[in-house]
């Protein structure tokens, strides 16, 4: 492999630590709250706040992370901590903005997402996306600076405290009230349930800024300026439309699927049971936020050091494809073991698992092409594809969520993921074009497509012979990577004891 695509195997390993043991870690919460919360329903909860909680940190950050990356890494750029605090400047003031807003709405914005009983479920969610949004920045500023071993730090120390929290909440303490009430009754109450998952977020999101302090300084020693940031905002407006409408349509689902039913409490055991089985579906997501986290910088800096970096984006692109359908593959052959990370009652939902696998595999693919516009400067097409995509969502949430329930959220994730991805490439081919091996894209999804078959129609009844014989067939596809494109002989510090002396 060339020397970039090395690095970059690097980064996405170390940033994948911090991304898929952490997303890992809070997976392992899962069972947890789907056996000590009350009902399918209070689960429900959290993934409705947690939907819009995604999409108002695409908002507020305003598209800045990658307005930030832009322009940090232009040739004419003469003092890089410039772009540095004026992106803190205006994420910081916007977030700010937002929270002192909705504390002065409260009441309102609480009835109007249905929490009327528990306002302090939105200003808890409130407060974490103001600062999240803001501690973005510095999080880039930290893949900006190759500090990939701290970004991994603070992340995991984030998580740890967050796991912690949790268990103490909704494990330890109704165990203590139960047996020596008096030592926790003054701050504790066994009815609020619920709401102590929010509390833990609050802790861990001051935890995660004030771990970030150091990081901000640079940032704070040097002077914002209007120019560049009327410059960043032209860049990264086009930037901000494209995020509401992808994290839309990622989130779509978990936000409109309470307000299609009559009933609220039958719609959020339904999203309760639809949110606990998309969990099982986390390893494709873990995956592609990882290898975005170290292809986004990789990207813009290949650009500015490289005069064709073409080849480099293909490799990416590949590689990325083998390794996706080669998690689905994993994931889909040891369902009959992960689906008891949730309870029986939520069995149903197990149908969404290899659908919104594949759409996040899309998105996967959509995210790797989408670079060809923002190197050209024309984040006006991410827009149209974004806007494209989450029509579709919408559409068919709308009109086959009453009759299909969750399975046509599944869907609507699937179908618009991959219209973009169409949209992408196609036009990307006439305005960016790069020479995709898609002889090999094509070979890899049609043997992915065949031992799914085989290894989910296997004619046995025994499970455990039924996990041996995927297992054989996951093997026979890993060697099927390593003979065709992943010569061991070439990988680093694997290589030596491959190469023939």
């Amino acid at each position: 492999m060339a020397e970039g695509m090395k690095r970059l195997a690097k980064e996405t390993v170390i940033y994948g630590i911090s991304s898929i043991v952490g997303r890992f870690l809070n997976w392992l919460l899962v069972p947890m709250y789907v056996r000590v919360l009350a009902t399918p329903g209070d689960y429900g909860v959290v993934t409705n706040l947690y939907g819009w909680t995604a999409l108002l940190l695409v908002l507020l950050t305003f598209g800045m992370e990658t307005g930030f990356f832009r322009f940090i890494n232009k040739k004419e750029e003469k003092e890089p901590m410039r772009v540095y605090a004026t992106t803190m400047a205006w994420v910081g003031f916007l977030s700010a903005v937002f929270f002192l807003l909705v504390l002065l709405f409260l009441q309102p914005v609480s009835a109007f997402l249905c929490y009327s009983e528990h306002p302090e479920y939105v200003g808890y969610m409130a407060g974490i996306v103001a600062i999240d949004a803001f501690c973005c920045i510095p999080y880039a500023y930290l893949r900006y600076k190759g500090k990939a071993l701290r970004f991994m730090g603070i992340r995991l120390a984030n998580i740890f405290l967050n796991i912690f929290l949790n268990i103490f909440f909704l494990v330890c303490c109704p165990w203590i009230y139960r047996h020596v009430p008096e030592l926790i009754d003054w701050f504790y109450d066994p009815s609020y349930d619920v709401g102590y998952i929010f509390v833990a977020n609050v802790f861990t999101t001051l935890l995660t800024f004030v771990l970030l302090l150091p990081d901000m300084k640079p940032g704070f020693r040097a002077k914002p300026d209007k120019v560049l940031l009327k410059r960043m905002l032209s860049y990264s407006f086009p930037l901000l439309i494209l995020g509401i409408a992808g994290i839309f349509n990622q989130t779509a689902d978990k936000i409109l699927f309470p307000m299609l039913f009559d009933d609220r409490q039958i719609a959020e055991q339904q999203l309760g049971i639809y949110g606990a089985c998309f969990k099982i579906a986390v390893v494709m997501v873990m995956f592609v936020q990882a290898f975005r986290y170290a292809y986004e910088p990789f990207v813009f800096s290949k650009n500015k050091s490289v005069d064709n970096p073409t080849k480099a984006y293909s490799e990416a692109m590949k590689y990325f494809i083998i390794f996706s359908l080669f998690a689905f593959l994993f994931v889909m052959y040891y369902l009959d073991i992960l689906k008891y990370f949730v309870k029986e009652t939520y069995f149903e939902g197990l149908a969404v698992v290899p659908i919104v696998m594949l759409g996040e595999f899309f998105f996967g693919i959509y995210f790797n092409l989408s670079f060809w516009y923002k190197l050209i400067d024309q984040t006006k097409w991410g827009t149209y594809f974004s806007l494209a995509g989450c029509a579709t969502t919408v559409l068919i949430i709308l009109f086959f969520t009453r009759k299909y329930g969750y399975m046509a959220c599944a869907w609507a994730s699937f179908f618009s993921n991959l219209l973009m991805v169409l949209l992408s490439y196609f036009i990307g081919q006439k305005k960016y074009p790069v020479r995709y091996d898609l002889v090999s894209v094509g070979t890899y999804m049609f043997l992915v497509l065949v031992l799914y078959i085989i290894g989910m129609n296997l004619p046995v009844e025994s499970l455990a012979l039924k996990l041996v014989m995927r297992t054989l067939l996951l093997v026979l596809f890993l060697a099927f990577i390593i003979k065709r494109d992943l010569p061991l002989a070439e990988l680093p510090y694997v290589g030596r004891f491959f190469k023939r002396k």
